[in-house]
């Protein structure tokens, strides 16, 4: 190792996110020496701020549908969540006096309401277990000799280690320590990196009649790519003043985000109440004109959508906003009914990292072994969290992925360390 090493320790953990302090709390559970290092002056300042300090920790959905929301990432993500679901995660925290509970009966919450209360567990167990904290340590370096994993270099020097967990994040929320030096230092160990764009993020249209329709929600409305084999989300959408944000959106927006890479903008459509087909919206325009033809269109839509989102999509239309409904041509009738199922919008850009909740990209999956987290590049280097290119949607499972792949990144530095003793013995 280049320079001599101030200091030596089993396991160095380089990030002090959920994946991070998971990782040493079971590395030293294992019997490790354990450091972590920090680049902000203290660990968790992202987790005690997710969920909007709520902190939704996990679901309660079955494995197979937990596994399926990560699509065809879901066989790298299998065998830690496997090892470590759910329900062992709520037992983990409830073991640390931190009970949860599901008040929906799909997320789960901390009783306390309180994300600082699953950060403060989190910092007692490390404690307990005698790890290390170093707060306001920078790794610029992973050292690799022959290899295998040396250490680790800081501003201050360098630390001897004899695995290594990176698990530095992405980079969503660069104020909470989202900086992506993780792929950096992945990077120049001859990992592949994907291209990050943020996630879970709000998108940004180009129609100028959108922000008069801001603050409004649809509880159950449905976006759409709407590009061939385009993918659909239903939930709530959220109209902002410069798009659209819900978790319908924004669980489509890391998807979106890659489209962007490769070209100016992508065209979206949302229904605005799934399950009322375009037929049904043309059957009930005519029974308006049989029946309430003296009423504005823009009243009766008012019946079914906000009222402010009834006049902009009579405008959208190219009717009178006065038109009744005695008096709209077939053609109008047709327009509305499209417009009802796929209202056409054009997503320009995203909120952009400052406000994404996840990284999507990151460390190629092809260069780590699932079963382990293992690099396949360097003996002794493991991953965990948001720096492997693994996203999931709104809900619980990011969380659940940083918890379970920080145990087992941890869980596999922590033997590694345990086989290099009994080779030293000739065991």
């Amino acid at each position: 190792m280049e320079g001599a090493a101030r200091e030596s320790f089993d396991v160095a953990v380089v990030g002090g996110g959920p994946a991070g302090m998971m990782s040493a709390i079971f590395a030293a559970g294992e019997g490790a020496r354990v450091l972590v290092l920090e680049q902000l002056d203290e660990c968790g300042r992202k987790l005690r701020a997710t969920g909007g300090g709520r902190c939704n920790l996990t679901n309660t959905r079955d494995r197979a549908a937990f596994l399926a929301a990560f699509g065809d990432k879901r066989r790298f993500v299998r065998p830690a969540v496997a090892a470590f679901d759910g329900a062992a995660l709520r037992a983990f925290f409830d073991a640390r006096g931190v009970p949860t509970a599901s008040p929906d009966g799909v997320h789960v919450f901390p009783v306390s309401d309180s994300a600082r209360s699953i950060n403060d567990a989190l910092l007692i167990a490390l404690a307990e277990r005698g790890v290390v904290l170093r707060t306001g340590a920078k790794a610029a370096r992973i050292t690799v000799e022959e290899g295998a994993v040396r250490g680790v270099v800081t501003a201050d020097g360098a630390i001897a280690a004899r695995a290594v967990v990176l698990a530095a994040g992405g980079k969503s929320y660069p104020g909470l320590g989202g900086t992506g030096s993780g792929f950096e230092l992945a990077a120049a160990l001859g990992h592949a990196i994907v291209t990050p764009v943020p996630a879970l993020v709000g998108l940004v249209v180009e129609e100028e009649w959108f922000g008069a329709c801001a603050g409004i929600a649809l509880p159950n409305a449905a976006v759409r790519v709407a590009l061939p084999h385009g993918a659909r989300r239903a939930g709530e959408v959220l109209f902002t003043h410069r798009g659209i944000s819900g978790p319908a959106a924004l669980d489509l927006s890391g998807a979106i985000a890659t489209l962007l890479l490769a070209g100016p903008s992508v065209p979206i459509a949302l229904d605005l109440m799934p399950g009322v087909s375009r037929e049904e919206w043309g059957r009930r325009f005519e029974e308006w004109r049989k029946t309430s033809g003296r009423k504005r269109v823009a009243s009766m839509l008012s019946a079914a959508l906000p009222h402010a989102l009834a006049e902009r999509i009579v405008s959208v239309a190219e009717l009178d906003k006065e038109a009744t409904c005695a008096h709209i041509t077939r053609e109008s009738r047709d327009r509305l009914a499209a417009l009802m199922t796929a209202l056409p919008l054009t997503v320009k850009a995203t909120e952009g990292f400052e406000k994404a909740m996840v990284t999507r990209g990151g460390v190629a999956l092809d260069g780590v072994d699932a079963r382990t987290l293992a690099s396949r590049t360097a003996r002794g280097l493991f991953f965990a969290g948001e720096v492997l290119d693994i996203d999931g949607p709104c809900g619980g499972y990011n969380l659940q992925w940083a918890f379970a792949s920080g145990r087992l990144a941890g869980l596999g530095a922590a033997r590694l360390r345990a086989a290099s003793d009994i080779d030293a013995r000739g065991g």
